[in-house]
């Protein structure tokens, strides 16, 4: 997913600056790359509908500096305002079109609903993304599989994901991405929640050890997700208010 990006250099930096722009309705960001760090500065609705288009995925950006210059980059980080929801600030990082980069890209579950599904189960997805190492020109925008075929008891681990010519996954090969576990009968989460109980286990993590074990309790909700973090880790922040 490619997305152009208008930006403007700024000189200054600091708590000052960054909201005076944001009186004048602009957005402070960083630009990395290369071992050093340029200001710059974007009209709200551009920061904003570029943080839209770019949920979800790791694609490149065109950004083009004051009308003339082109950088190639990725959307590393932004900050929004918990209260108003406005975007503060955003970090963008250069890439080059011939070195391999590390991004996370989304797995999409496709496909008819799985047969387990359909006989009772539960479909599980622990992981929603995936880290990849890759050249930017084959980031895909997301990483397919299909759970149409998973009976109750199947899955996916990470080894078994398909993924594009030239593109590594670096998260654990051994690590379940999706699967199809079945419900357990009240009387056996009873159970297991005593026996849990009596032994100090908190119930959540008796839920989570019932999914793993390819068992989910009838009407529970799912563990939490797990997720591989994004590289790069290059933060130079200026004050966000």
């Amino acid at each position: 997913m490619k997305y152009e990006l208008e930006v403007e250099k700024r000189d200054h930096a600091g708590k000052g600056v960054a909201r005076q722009l944001r009186r004048q309705g602009k957005i402070p960001g960083v630009l990395y790359g290369g071992g050093k760090s340029e200001f710059v500065a974007m009209e709200h609705k551009i920061a904003r509908n570029m943080v839209l288009a770019q949920a979800g995925h790791a694609g490149l950006l065109t950004v083009r500096i004051s009308g003339s210059e082109e950088r190639i980059a990725v959307l590393q980080d932004h900050q929004i305002d918990p209260i108003t929801g406005a975007i503060l600030h955003v970090d963008l990082f250069e890439v080059s079109m011939t070195k391999p980069i590390r991004v996370n890209v989304p797995v999409m579950i496709i496909g008819e609903v799985p047969i387990g599904v359909k006989e009772g189960g539960i479909l599980h997805q622990p992981m929603r993304e995936l880290h990849i190492e890759c050249l930017p020109a084959q980031i895909p925008d997301h990483i397919e599989i299909d759970a149409s075929g998973f009976g109750i008891g199947d899955g996916v681990h990470i080894k078994e994901v398909e993924v594009p010519t030239g593109v590594k996954i670096l998260d654990d090969e051994d690590l379940m991405v999706a699967h199809v576990a079945s419900k357990m009968s009240e009387a056996k989460l009873e159970s297991l929640l005593a026996r849990e109980a009596a032994e100090g286990v908190s119930p959540v993590a008796t839920a989570e050890k019932a999914a793993v074990e390819g068992a989910a309790p009838a009407g529970a909700v799912a563990a939490p997700d797990s997720k591989a973090k994004a590289a790069p880790d290059s933060k130079a922040k200026e004050g966000k208010k």
